[in-house]
C-alpha cells in the first residue's frame, strides 16, 4: 500500500536519485559487460534492502558485479565460498577463549559487511543455510546469547550453479522466500564477450574501482524509494497476482494448474510492491505503473511458485506458468 503520511517526492529528489543510481549503474557497467538486467536487479536490491539470488553457470561476472557494487558505495565486501563442511560459526562468528585475559572474546563472522556474496549457496548444508535466515530477515546475528546488529545498508547476493548438482543441498522454501529476487543469467553475446577480452587486455580489471556514492547516500535512496507512490489499483493488481498463484485451479487451464504445488506467501506481494517502487525510481518516476510490476514477475515469482515433479519431468519452466498467471489477472 502507498504510504499516505510520507512527504511528496520533489523534482529535485528525483533528479538526485537518478544521478546517484546512474553513477552506481555506470560503475557496474565499467566492469560488467552486458548483463543489463543483472545491474537493475542489484540496484533494486540495494534500493529496497532486499536480497538477491543469482542462478547461472560459473564465469558470468557474478562475483565481479558484487565486488564492484560494494566498491562503488565505499562499503565493506565479503565473499563466502560455501562448501559442505562450512559451519554456521564460519558465517556469523563465534566466541574464542582468550587465555591471557581469561575470558571469551566474540569474533564477528564475514556476514557482518555491507555486501555479502554467498558463492554457491546450495553447496552448504541445511544447518549452515539456516544460519543466514536470522541475518537476512532480522538484520542481526546472535552469538553466545548476545545480539549483534548488521551494518546498514546490508545486501546478501547468493549464487547457485543449476548444472552441477553433486554435493549440493536444495534450498528450503523458507530460505528461498527470504530472497526478494531470483535472477537467471545467460551467456553473453559474442560482441559482449569480445568486449570483455578487450577490457582485460586494457587492464580495466586490475584497478580497484573508485567509490561513486556513499553509504549515507544509499540510505537516503532507500528512504526515497519507500516514498514512491503506489496507487490502490496497483496494490490490488499485485495482490490479485498472488491470489491466483494460490488458486490456480480456478483461473488456469487444468493442464497448467496441476503443475503447481503451492502458491506464494504474502512476502511476494511485499517484495512486488517494494521492487516496483525501486523500478519506478530508477526510471525517474515518483509513482508505480503496471509495467513496473510486470517487469518483476519472473524475478519475484520464479522461486516462490512451487512446481511439482510433473513440471520438471516434462520440461515446463516456472516462467511459462508465470506467464499464464499474469494472463489470468486483469491489468489496471
Amino acid at each position: 500500500m502507498a504510504c499516505m503520511t510520507a512527504s511528496r517526492i520533489t523534482h529535485d529528489d528525483l533528479a538526485r536519485a537518478y544521478d546517484l543510481t546512474g553513477r552506481i549503474g555506470t560503475a557496474l557497467e565499467s566492469r560488467v559487460v552486458g548483463q543489463d538486467r543483472l545491474r537493475q536487479t542489484l540496484l533494486i536490491g540495494l534500493l529496497t534492502g532486499g536480497h538477491v539470488l543469482l542462478e547461472s553457470v560459473p564465469g558470468l561476472a557474478k562475483t565481479t558485479a558484487a565486488e564492484t557494487l560494494a566498491a562503488a558505495l565505499d562499503g565493506e565486501f565479503r565473499r563466502i565460498q560455501c562448501t559442505p563442511d562450512l559451519l554456521p560459526s564460519d558465517i556469523i562468528g563465534t566466541q574464542v577463549y582468550d587465555a591471557v585475559e581469561a575470558r571469551f572474546e566474540t569474533r564477528l563472522g564475514p556476514v557482518h559487511a555491507n555486501v555479502v556474496l554467498l558463492d554457491e549457496i546450495n553447496r552448504s548444508s541445511a544447518k549452515t543455510q539456516s544460519a543466514m535466515l536470522e541475518a537476512m530477515q532480522e538484520r542481526q546475528t546472535t552469538i553466545g546469547g548476545k545480539r549483534y546488529p548488521l551494518p546498514d545498508p546490508f545486501l546478501v547476493i547468493a549464487t547457485q550453479n543449476p548444472i552441477e548438482q553433486e554435493g549440493t543441498y536444495v534450498l528450503a522454501e523458507a530460505q528461498l522466500d527470504r530472497f526478494m529476487l531470483k535472477d537467471v543469467l545467460d551467456y553473453p553475446q559474442p560482441h559482449e564477450e569480445a568486449e570483455v577480452l578487450r577490457r582485460i587486455d586494457a587492464g580495466v580489471f586490475l584497478d580497484h574501482p573508485a567509490p561513486v556514492a556513499s553509504l549515507e547516500e544509499v540510505l537516503e535512496l532507500q528512504e526515497l524509494t519507500r516514498r514512491v507512490y503506489v496507487d490502490p489499483a496497483i496494490t490490488e493488481y499485485i495482490v490479485s497476482i498472488a491470489y491466483v498463484t494460490r488458486h490456480v485451479d480456478q483461473y488456469l487451464d487444468p493442464d497448467v494448474a496441476r503443475l503447481v504445488e503451492a502458491g506464494v506467501s504474502p512476502r511476494a506481494s511485499i517484495n512486488f510492491t517494494a521492487g516496483a517502487r525501486a523500478v519506478a525510481l530508477l526510471q525517474g518516476r515518483d509513482h508505480v505503473i503496471p509495467e513496473d510490476v510486470r517487469s518483476l514477475a519472473y524475478r519475484v515469482l520464479r522461486h516462490r511458485v512451487l512446481l511439482g515433479f510433473e513440471a520438471e519431468a516434462t520440461g515446463v519452466r516456472p516462467e511459462q506458468v508465470i506467464d499464464a498467471i499474469l494472463q489470468a489477472v486483469r491489468t489496471p
